[in-house]
C-alpha cells in the first residue's frame, strides 16, 4: 500500500518563515497583528493532524466509491466518511479561517490559508474541492454582495453549514462564455425566475452541508450579446423557509477522476435567484471566484505532486532491484533500492524540484494577496496586486502541469506496482489530470498571461516583476556561493525580456503569433519564476549553513543545483519554438489534417 501522507511542516516553516519572512511583514497589516509564528504553527498542526489523520485514509477507498446519484430523489450521496470528516473540519473552525471576522470568521491571512489547501490537496484532493468550491462563493458575495445578501449567505459560509458552486459551463459552451443561453426573467418583487443547464459544477449535489449556493451566469431579457450581456446570480437549493427551490441535479459525470467529488449536471427550472452585482456585469463578478479557483487548481498540481513524491521516495527506498551501477551499496541485501539508480533518482528529484518551487510561489502568491487586502500604502497594495494579476496563470498552468508530470513520475517509480490501483499512485495521476483543463485549460491559461497580462499593458506588469529578480541578481552579482544561479537566472531574465518584445512586435503583424507563442512562452516565465525562487532558497540556505545548520538547508541547495542542471535547460527549446512563429502551425491547410 501507498505510505502515509505526512504534511511537509518543516517545508511550510522555512518557505514561510526564512524564505518570504512573513511575520516581518503581517504585523504591519491591519487586522493581522495576533497572526504570530505560534498562532501560524498551532493551525497548521491541526491542519496537519486533520489531514493526515481524517482526510488521507478516506481518498483511495473513496475513489473506488465515488458518488452516488439517487435518479428518483435527485439527490447524492458522498462516499463513506466524507460527511463526518467535513463535520468535524467544521468543528475545527477551518471553513472560517480567512474570512472576515464581521460575518463569523477568524481572519487570518492567506499566508496561513494556502499551506492549510495544500495539505487537503495533498491527503484528498476530491474532498477538498467541496469546501474549496464554498470558499470561492464565499469570496464573490463578499466582493459583490448587497449588504442583505452577506447578511443571509455568508455567515452560513463561514461556518460551513452551507456550500457553495460556481455554475457557467453548459453543454454547447465551456470557455467561451459568451454563448451561454440561461435566461433570467425578473419577478417584479427583486428576484428573479432562472432557467437554464449546467455541467461540469464540481460539488453540485451532496449531502455534506444544509443547503448548497449556487452562483448561476445567466442572461437578462434583451441583454447585449456576447460577455457584455451575461449577470450573476445567487440561485440556492433551499429558501430561507426551507423550502425546495427548482435547481436539481439531473445527473453525474463518468469521469477519469476525482470520482469522489460530485461533478453534476445542474437543471433550472424556474430556479428562483437573486442577482449580484450589477445588471450584465456578471462575469467581471465570477472572475472574483474564478481567480481564485485558478490559484486552487495550482494548489491541486502541488498538492498532489507532494504526495506523489512522498509515496514514490518510499518505495525508492525500500524496493530491491539490481545493483548500483559503481557497485553494490547494500552488499548485505539480494540488491540494492532502487533509490541507487540515476535514472530513480531523476523522477525523484524532478518531483521534489517542482514541488518546493511551487510551495514557494504558492506561499508569496498568498502574502501577495494579504498585502493586497490589507496593506495602508495604495502603491504597495496595487504592486501586489499587479504581482497576483502576472503570476496566477503561472500558478495555474506551470503548477498543474508540473504536478501532473511528477504524479506520473511518481506512478513510473513504481514500475508495474504503479498501474495497479491499490498502490494509489495511478489514482493521484487521474486526479490530477483534470486540474489541467478546468478553470480555464492550461491553453487559456498561456492567452491570458500572454495577451492580457503581458502584451495588453506592454509588459508593465512584467517589467515589475523583472525587476524584482533584477534586484536579487544584482545584490548577489559578487557572492561566489550563488554564482552558479545569479549568472543563468540573469541572462535568462534578459532574454524573456528580449522575446517578449519580439513576440508583442510579430503579433502586431498577425495576431496568430501571440497564439502560437503562448503555451511555450507560459512555460518559459514559469520556469524563469522557479529558477528566482530555488537561487532565493539557496542564498538562505547557504546563510543557514554558516551557522551550523542541519542537513535540511544542504538538501536545498543540492536541489537548486538539480534544478538548473537539469530542468532549466527545457528554456533553450522554448526560445526556439517560441521564434519559430505561427506559420509552422498555421501552414496546414484545414482539409489536410485527414485523408
Amino acid at each position: 500500500m501507498m505510505p502515509a501522507y505526512k504534511a511537509p511542516l518543516r517545508d511550510f516553516d522555512f518557505v514561510l518563515n526564512e524564505l518570504i519572512k512573513v511575520q516581518e511583514i503581517l504585523p504591519s497589516l491591519p487586522g493581522y497583528q495576533e497572526a504570530s509564528q505560534d498562532i501560524f504553527s498551532s493551525y497548521l498542526e491541526a491542519a496537519a493532524q486533520f489531514c493526515e489523520n481524517e482526510l488521507a485514509p478516506l481518498n483511495r477507498q473513496a475513489d473506488e466509491e465515488g458518488c452516488q446519484f439517487d435518479a428518483a430523489t435527485k439527490s447524492v450521496t458522498t462516499p463513506v466518511g466524507f460527511k463526518a470528516a467535513y463535520k468535524q473540519y467544521c468543528e475545527l473552525g477551518f471553513p472560517a479561517l480567512d474570512c472576515d471576522p464581521a460575518f463569523g470568521g477568524q481572519g487570518m491571512p492567506k499566508s496561513l490559508a494556502f499551506p492549510v489547501m495544500e495539505m487537503q490537496c495533498a491527503a484528498n484532493v476530491a474532498w477538498s474541492m467541496y469546501p474549496g468550491l464554498s470558499h470561492g462563493a464565499y469570496s464573490a458575495i463578499h466582493a459583490h454582495g448587497t449588504d442583505e445578501q452577506k447578511a443571509t449567505y455568508l455567515p452560513h459560509l463561514v461556518d460551513g453549514s452551507w456550500t457553495g458552486t460556481m455554475c457557467l459551463t453548459e453543454p454547447h459552451c465551456g470557455t467561451d462564455l459568451g454563448l451561454l443561453k440561461s435566461k433570467a426573467e425578473p419577478n417584479g418583487d427583486g428576484s428573479y425566475t432562472i432557467t437554464g443547464t449546467k455541467i461540469f459544477i464540481s460539488a453540485g449535489e451532496h449531502d455534506l452541508s444544509d443547503n448548497i449556493i449556487h452562483l448561476v451566469l445567466a442572461r437578462l431579457p434583451d441583454a447585449p450579446k456576447d460577455v457584455k450581456g451575461i449577470s450573476l446570480f445567487i440561485v440556492p437549493k433551499f429558501h430561507q423557509d426551507r423550502s425546495r427551490n427548482s435547481v436539481y441535479c439531473g445527473s453525474l459525470e463518468h469521469k477519469m477522476g476525482i470520482k469522489a467529488n460530485a461533478t453534476a449536471v445542474i437543471n433550472l427550472d424556474g430556479a428562483k435567484g437573486w442577482l449580484i452585482g450589477e445588471p450584465n456585469k456578471g462575469l467581471a463578478c465570477m472572475f472574483t471566484m474564478m481567480n481564485a479557483a485558478r490559484l486552487g487548481c495550482g494548489m491541486q498540481g502541488l498538492g498532489i505532486g507532494e504526495a506523489s513524491y512522498q509515496g514514490a521516495l518510499a518505495y525508492a527506498r525500500e524496493r530491491l532491484q539490481m545493483r548500483a551501477l559503481t557497485g553494490p551499496k547494500f552488499p548485505e541485501k539480494a540488491a540494492d533500492p532502487i533509490i541507487v539508480h540515476p535514472d530513480v533518482r531523476r523522477m525523484l528529484l524532478t518531483q521534489k524540484a517542482y514541488t518546493e518551487a511551487g510551495r514557494a510561489l504558492s506561499a508569496l502568491l498568498a502574502l501577495q494577496l494579504d498585502i493586497e487586502d490589507k496593506h495602508p500604502d495604495a502603491d504597495a497594495r496595487q504592486d501586489a496586486a499587479d504581482l497576483v494579476a502576472l503570476l496566477t496563470p503561472v500558478a495555474k498552468a506551470f503548477m498543474t502541469d508540473n504536478g501532473y508530470h511528477a504524479a506520473n513520475l511518481g506512478m513510473q517509480v513504481f514500475g508495474g506496482h504503479g498501474f495497479i490501483r491499490e498502490w494509489g499512485m495511478e489514482q493521484l495521476v487521474r486526479d490530477c489530470r483534470i486540474s489541467q483543463i478546468y478553470e480555464g485549460t492550461n491553453g487559456i491559461q498561456a492567452i491570458d498571461l500572454l495577451g492580457r497580462k503581458v502584451l495588453m499593458d506592454q509588459g508593465a506588469k512584467l517589467r515589475k516583476f523583472s525587476k524584482q529578480i533584477h534586484k536579487f541578481c544584482q545584490a548577489n552579482e559578487g557572492n561566489a556561493q550563488l554564482a552558479e544561479f545569479v549568472g543563468p537566472l540573469s541572462k535568462l531574465l534578459k532574454e524573456v525580456g528580449d522575446i517578449t518584445m519580439g513576440v508583442g512586435m510579430a503579433a502586431m503583424q498577425d495576431r496568430d503569433a501571440a497564439g502560437a507563442a503562448a503555451t511555450d512562452y507560459l512555460r518559459l516565465v514559469g520556469h524563469l519564476t522557479y529558477a528566482w525562487l530555488w537561487a532565493c532558497m539557496a542564498e538562505v540556505a547557504y546563510a543557514k549553513l554558516e551557522t551550523g545548520a542541519d542537513a535540511f538547508y544542504q538538501a536545498k541547495i543540492t536541489t537548486a543545483r538539480f534544478y538548473y542542471a537539469k530542468l532549466l535547460p527545457e528554456v533553450e527549446a522554448l526560445k526556439v519554438s517560441i521564434k519559430s512563429g505561427a506559420q509552422p502551425l498555421m501552414a496546414l491547410e484545414d482539409e489536410h489534417f485527414a485523408f
